[in-house]
């Protein structure tokens, strides 16, 4: 059990895209930080096994939702199923999201519409959906994973940095709406984390370029996503609100 003012006992953590990745790893220490816990994604099969990961040996107890988040309806459903689950959601991380490198020139509506859907409005609807009943317990952490691409960007970056962009200015908003009420609302803008997804849209000459150019010369492990997410979903933050906490390896610095 995690001591102090990063413990989570007795609060509830709704991580979506928590089935693997910076979700899943994010999850488990929250659950190893005391707190039960909700994961959501589109795939049940994975949903299922990383619970039994996340849980495995914490005393926790959790649920997970199949949700598709690029769906608006699907945000105030999976809201609601957690809140029946779970009677309470002390903790959201918006961590679902997607890329789809295509060039300013090339981008259609369709992939536009998709990915804005998924990496902002979700993110809109969801928080919308859980404040009201973290302001009658005036007490809240919500936490935007956004990205470096936020603040730089690269080629065929247009959309995804567009959305990543946005969240920062959305959590910015949000803290000032929800400060009286005890609730925090940040952004963590990861650097090079080697996820699923950028090994899915990066060539090895790309990873390795990304590698190069960070302080470190690496590429982040999810698991060092952990502390500082734990820093703001616990009380050790709770004078942090309206901040983006860039998590890159020095790759900014350069």
């Amino acid at each position: 059990m995690i001591p102090g003012v990063f413990n989570l006992s007795g609060k509830v953590a709704l991580v979506t895209g928590g089935s693997k990745g910076l979700g899943k790893a994010m999850a488990r220490g929250f659950a190893e930080a005391g707190a039960d816990i909700v994961i959501a994604s589109r795939n049940e099969t994975e949903l299922k096994s990383a619970l039994e990961e996340i849980l495995h040996g914490t005393g926790r107890v959790g649920r997970y939702f199949v949700a598709d988040l690029s769906q608006r309806e699907e945000a105030n459903r999976l809201a609601q199923a957690a809140l029946q689950a779970m009677d309470r959601v002390d903790i959201l991380v918006n961590n679902a999201g997607t890329n789809k490198p295509e060039a300013i020139d090339a981008i259609t509506d369709a992939t536009w519409d998709r990915v804005l859907e998924l990496n902002l409005s979700s993110v809109m609807a969801l928080t919308r959906a859980l404040v009201p009943q973290m302001k009658s317990r005036r007490w809240g952490r919500i936490i935007h994973i956004s990205s470096i691409m936020g603040f730089v960007s690269k080629e065929k970056r247009n959309i995804y940095s567009a959305t990543k962009a946005a969240l920062l200015g959305l959590a910015r908003a949000s803290a000032l709406d929800l400060g009286e009420f005890g609730i925090t609302v940040n952004c963590i803008a990861p650097g090079p984390f080697l996820t699923e997804l950028p090994a899915s849209v990066l060539s090895a000459a790309e990873q390795q370029a990304f590698a190069d150019r960070t302080a470190l010369g690496r590429w982040g492990d999810p698991k060092e996503l952990v502390g500082p997410a734990l820093l703001l979903a616990s009380e050790a933050g709770s004078y942090i609100t309206g901040q983006a906490l860039v998590v890159d390896g020095g790759y900014l610095a350069r």
